[in-house]
């Protein structure tokens, strides 16, 4: 959950260079989409009235709208003559998206995109061109933007198209007891910091909970499971492709319930503050600016935690042993304690938030 525009950003850097191009610039009335559009220096050299811009994730789509680019999805019928794309790393994710973005062509259109050479660049390239073309690629900022040219009769792969289109639909996973879809974190599994935390939950949690950076809905499944005292449980995440599985994971966990427990998920910046107080926090923050372990995003939901936390509040939180949240946790609660540590992963509890 990085800041974006806080950090360069050479993916699209190198893929407005190469909309520079006379052959690939699209015209002043241009229809132009942007999937995974980030708020940068070129997307603001570039943009035009006629463009659309979306955004999975909460605080990139925070910064955009900051600079006056609302994202929103395309109309159904939308047709466009560009659509620049920035595919993320998983392969069946990235697929999906090149897949969808070479269906939202007009006639003649032409799909940019652009990756790092270190996150799949070259396959990225590959697949582009087995669905709608090979158009031409450039290397620039250790990145890769490359290109569909339309082919001879118009159309794209039109059978590859929705075969990879169908990648990114919501599965059943762990033998039919959750649902997910590629690309959210640990997607197929519980990874094993949530199952630590959840082994560690206290069964007397109760009142309001919240889980921060839910993903798709392990831990508040857990929570509720575990803990029979609880009245109402917020569920906040800021990659919007994690909403609806963990919707559905949480209603099916909900169903034990009969005398009914109030349940949100919310697409929102954990690091941009809570709008609510609770009783009891649970989370396991994520750690990851790029490829790089960075404990500043682990900070920053300590101390959303400590800010919305009721006097008698408690956080629970699971982290890799080696990052240090000790110090946080310490500045911004009067007791820290640590309720597992095991498999490379540390459970630690902290109560009495300070201001």
């Amino acid at each position: 959950m990085a800041r974006a525009g806080s950090a360069s950003d050479p993916a699209s850097d190198a893929l407005f260079h190469a909309l520079a191009d006379p052959t690939l610039k699209p015209a002043a009335d241009a229809r132009v989409l942007v999937l995974g559009a980030r708020e940068s220096p070129g997307l603001h050299a570039a943009r035009g009235a006629g463009w659309v811009y979306e955004q999975d994730s909460k605080p990139r789509a925070d910064a955009l709208a900051r600079a006056g680019l609302a994202t929103a999805p395309p109309a159904p019928q939308a047709r466009f003559d560009r659509v620049l794309v920035l595919p993320p790393r998983q392969r069946e994710q990235a697929r999906a998206l090149l897949a969808r973005a070479v269906s939202l062509l007009a006639e003649g259109g032409i799909v940019l995109a652009a990756m790092p050479n270190t996150e799949g660049a070259r396959s990225g390239a590959t697949d582009l061109a087995r669905l709608a073309g090979d158009g031409g690629s450039l290397s620039k900022f250790h990145c890769r933007a490359f290109w569909c040219a339309p082919r001879s009769d118009g159309s794209a792969d039109a059978a590859l198209v929705a075969e990879w289109q169908a990648l990114d639909a919501i599965r059943p996973i762990l033998d039919g007891r959750y649902l997910s879809r590629p690309g959210l974190f640990a997607w197929d599994r519980v990874d094993a910091g949530s199952a630590l935390l959840a082994e560690h939950l206290p069964a007397d949690l109760a009142g309001r909970v919240a889980d921060l950076g839910a993903g798709w809905g392990f831990l508040a499944s857990e929570l509720l499971r575990r803990c029979p005292r609880i009245a109402h449980l917020d569920l906040y995440e800021a990659d919007a492709r994690a909403l609806e599985p963990a919707r559905a994971n949480l209603g099916a966990a909900l169903l034990p319930h009969a005398d009914g427990v109030a349940a949100q998920v919310h697409w929102h910046d954990v690091t941009a503050g809570l709008p609510a107080r609770y009783d009891a926090i649970v989370s396991n923050p994520p750690f990851h600016q790029g490829r790089a372990d960075d404990p500043a995003l682990g900070r920053a939901f300590i101390d959303a935690a400590a800010d919305a936390l009721a006097p008698q509040g408690r956080l629970i939180l699971v982290a890799n042993r080696h990052l240090p949240y000790e110090a946080t946790l310490a500045r911004r609660f009067a007791q820290v304690r640590t309720l597992a540590d095991r498999d490379g992963f540390k459970v630690l509890a902290a109560t009495q938030a300070r201001a």
